[in-house]
């Protein structure tokens, strides 16, 4: 008899069921299993895919901007998609750091990547409310989806972001996951990372911000346009609100500074020159430094954070910036209204109205001071014009006088202002508003330190956010006869001075022996003095002297002495023109050659980068700029340095550049210059301190009209600059170098004085000798007012095949654009 315990029975017939189906069943059951072993490791792959290793986690930066600042420490330029400044978490106060916590995780230091509590108190919260009211993202899962992931609300995304936050988590510390949060999160206006967005809506450093502005700006991270404080401050007022309220309740902050927080009146600094938003008037000097630091480190410029410092001071930007300004505005104002800028056809809705001017203004940038606007009603007591932040404007009294002709019921239809039209509106000491428009004629100024060629002020333009032309660096035009100077100082070294008597008098010359056609240099005046000396011929701007002493040294001398100045030959037409400014040069070039003049002698090369730091503060570059009297290359002898420095003088005390007396000193050098049909002015002058060229003319060559002569429009804009610029800087007296003698009062050099190897005279055999009152031969002559004027205009000479106009033909390389 057996038991129930005896273990020869056979098992329950539970088993032999379970093992009959597992026979019957396990090639089925282990392929199920081999799929969805292959289904999960698929989905796996799939979510990990292009996710970060951890080695990248544990080398990640933050995108930093291209950052320029002027010498004095002024942002000029920020270039970069992500506008952002790094700081360390040690340096954040710690309101804000507080106030980042108590509203997106408080629990931060508590828990790992995802915290479990949150996500259980959210779901409950989100399934009590029938909605999704709660988020549970923390920190680390916030700074994993802004890094690497998208903003869909979907599951994938959401567990690629959980994947990620641990990842981050292995390899990072809690305190470098903040610090890498705040420097990195998006917080609106282009502002990334706390830095930057206390710059941009405080104009404060994120040191001195306050525990409301620090509320404020952490209130930002969950939706920058909803709690933006410029878009929507009742909203962020809200919020602020709550965010201090929570800091409160989590013991941060007592109820005392929670209420001295919220009533903190709200100081916005948008369009203060404390953010990066305003004009800093150096737009151009900015896109330069920007061109060469991308020829240099490609896209990463505008990633890596680099800082570069420019020799550009910023008073004495703003000084040159004012100076263009004013001056264009001067010279359009004596020009009458040209019109509106453009016209866009106003549907009747309103809605779609303000949709159309929007775009239209789109394609009209706003100048500095100068916002578009769209007319919406018009008539000749009174226009109303919608600008491109929506207020609507009403322009009536003086404000219309400038644009009077416009608004008369017979203007023609381009000139006619009617709603749709376009147009230019002026705030003048923020006053009424009134009718405006662009000058359409454009200037530039580049001033640098003669010493060691740093740039100290370059303005391009009259706007570059309307034309980012450098007319500085860009725009190849005829010096005219502030190229004389060069010719000059050639032929002091061929035994010509000051004294040499040289016969102003018509006479023509063929300058192609191939062709019948000759040239006839004339004075602008069509006045012929006879004999006078060099150093009148130059005061005077005499243009038969110029060409006649060019053709005394020959041509091929010239060229090959005018390279020491930084001029190639290729620049240089070889014909005798060029003594009257045949050639091509920009303003920059300019600068660069009567710097020369101005240190006594020395090249040096302009430049505008002091220096090169990266994100972290190591140098890259240095600029080591050679100086004058130093290590610079001396290019020119001291008595020729002096002696043209005492021409130069001459120009601008009694020459056609008389007008600088005004500035009350003794120390200005310079020449002033027009070109033929007086399509551009110059003036090119210094001081020991400062060499300052000022240009201007149109973008398309054209003629400045009757008073478009160096000395009525470049010398008063280079005085408007270099009066302040100059100000406080004592006046300078060239030494006498060795090898100069004063003979009646006149320089020589010591081996070419009268009967030792110094030129007499030029090209005097046919020579007609004015009436004694008549001749002015001294230093110290002076010019009438209209003389200065006239003897600047055309100065340059007629083509070859067209003996009576303008170079064009002869020297068609010269046109810039």
């Amino acid at each position: 008899m057996t038991t129930p315990d005896n273990p020869l029975l056979p098992r329950p017939p539970r088993f032999a069921r379970l093992r009959a189906f597992w026979q019957r069943r396990r090639g089925w059951i282990l392929g199920f299993a081999l799929l969805f072993g292959a289904l999960l490791l698929g989905a796996s792959w799939w979510l990990l895919r292009e996710l970060p290793s951890l080695n990248e986690l544990d080398n990640l930066q933050p995108k930093v901007p291209l950052r320029v600042f002027s010498e004095d420490g002024v942002l000029i330029g920020e270039f970069g998609k992500e506008r952002r400044s790094l700081v360390k978490l040690a340096d954040m106060p710690a309101d804000l750091k507080q106030a980042v916590l108590a509203i997106e995780d408080a629990r931060f230091y508590e828990h790992g990547a995802v915290d479990v509590l949150g996500v259980l108190r959210a779901g409950a919260a989100n399934l009590g409310s029938g909605g999704r009211g709660q988020g549970a993202s923390t920190i680390t899962m916030q700074l994993a989806r802004d890094l690497f992931l998208t903003k869909d609300k979907t599951i994938t995304r959401k567990l690629r972001e959980i994947i990620v936050a641990y990842k981050i988590e292995a390899v990072r510390s809690k305190d470098e996951i903040l610090e890498l949060y705040m420097n990195q999160i998006y917080l609106g206006q282009r502002a990334y990372g706390f830095a930057s967005a206390a710059r941009v809506y405080f104009g404060k450093e994120l040191k001195d911000i306050s525990l409301g502005e620090a509320a404020m700006l952490a209130g930002l991270p969950k939706a920058p346009a909803a709690y933006n404080p410029v878009v929507n401050p009742k909203r962020a007022r809200i919020r602020q609100a709550y965010i201090l309220k929570r800091m409160r309740e989590l013991g941060y902050i007592n109820a005392a500074r929670e209420a001295e927080a919220l009533a903190e009146p709200l100081k916005l600094a948008l369009g203060t020159s404390a953010t990066p938003t305003a004009s800093p008037r150096a737009e151009y000097v900015a896109e330069m430094v920007r061109q060469q630091m991308f020829a240099q480190y490609g896209d990463a410029t505008y990633a890596k954070g680099l800082v570069v410092t420019t020799t550009l001071n910023y008073a004495t930007q703003l000084l040159a910036w004012q100076a263009v300004r004013d001056s264009l505005f001067d010279y359009d104002r004596r020009r009458e209204y040209r019109g509106p800028e453009g016209y866009v056809a106003l549907p009747a809705g309103r809605s779609e109205r303000e949709d159309a001017i929007e775009e239209a203004l789109e394609r009209h940038p706003d100048a500095d001071e100068l916002p578009a606007a769209v007319v919406l009603r018009a008539s000749s007591r009174e226009v109303q014009a919608m600008s491109r932040d929506g207020e609507i404007h009403t322009i009536s009294g003086n404000g219309l006088r400038f644009a009077a002709r416009s608004l008369r019921s017979d203007a023609s239809t381009a000139l006619r202002l009617r709603p749709g039209s376009i147009i230019r509106l002026a705030f003048p000491n923020e006053k009424k508003p009134e009718i405006s428009q662009l000058p359409d004629v454009q200037g530039a100024i580049i001033a640098l330190s003669p010493q060691d060629g740093a740039i100290k002020a370059l303005v391009g333009g009259f706007d570059f956010k309307v034309n980012n032309f450098n007319r500085v660096t860009q725009a190849v035009r005829q010096p005219g006869s502030t190229f004389k100077p060069f010719v000059y100082s050639a032929a002091l070294e061929k035994g010509v001075g000051p004294a040499t008597l040289v016969n102003d008098a018509p006479f023509s010359i063929k300058l192609d022996p191939e062709r019948d056609e000759v040239w006839e240099p004339k004075n602008d005046d069509l006045v012929s003095s006879g004999p006078v000396t060099l150093r009148v011929g130059l005061k005077k701007s005499k243009n038969q002297v110029a060409v006649r002493v060019l053709q005394h040294i020959g041509v091929p001398f010239a060229r090959d002495y005018i390279t020491r100045f930084g001029f190639e030959k290729k620049q240089m037409p070889p014909y005798l023109p060029l003594a009257l400014g045949a050639g091509n040069t920009t303003p920059l070039q300019l600068a660069e050659g009567y710097a020369v003049f101005a240190n006594g002698g020395y090249k040096v090369a302009p430049y505008l980068i002091r220096e090169v730091r990266d994100g972290n503060g190591k140098l890259l570059m240095q600029a080591k700029a050679p100086q004058a009297e130093q290590d610079a290359p001396q290019v020119l002898t001291p008595r020729n340095a002096y002696v043209m420095h005492s021409l130069l003088k001459s120009v601008a005390q009694n020459g056609t550049a008389y007008q600088s007396n005004e500035l009350g000193r003794t120390d200005i050098g310079g020449k002033t210059g027009t070109t033929n049909q007086a399509r551009d002015a110059w003036f090119a002058g210094y001081q020991r301190s400062l060499v300052a060229i000022s240009w201007m003319g149109f973008d398309q060559p054209r003629s400045l009209g009757n008073s478009g002569a160096g000395a009525q429009l470049a010398l008063p804009q280079w005085m408007r600059f270099m009066r302040p610029a100059l100000k406080d800087v004592p006046a300078y007296e060239m030494p006498e170098p060795a090898g100069v003698v004063r003979i009646a009062g006149e320089l020589y050099f010591d081996t070419a004085q009268p009967g030792q190897g110094f030129i007499s005279g030029i090209d005097m055999q046919n020579a007609v000798w004015p009436k004694p009152e008549a001749e002015e031969t001294t230093p110290e002559d002076e010019m009438g007012e209209s003389g200065a004027a006239e003897a600047e205009s055309s100065e340059t000479p007629p083509g070859e095949a067209e003996p009576s106009g303008s170079n064009d033909d002869l020297f068609p390389q010269k046109r810039d654009r």
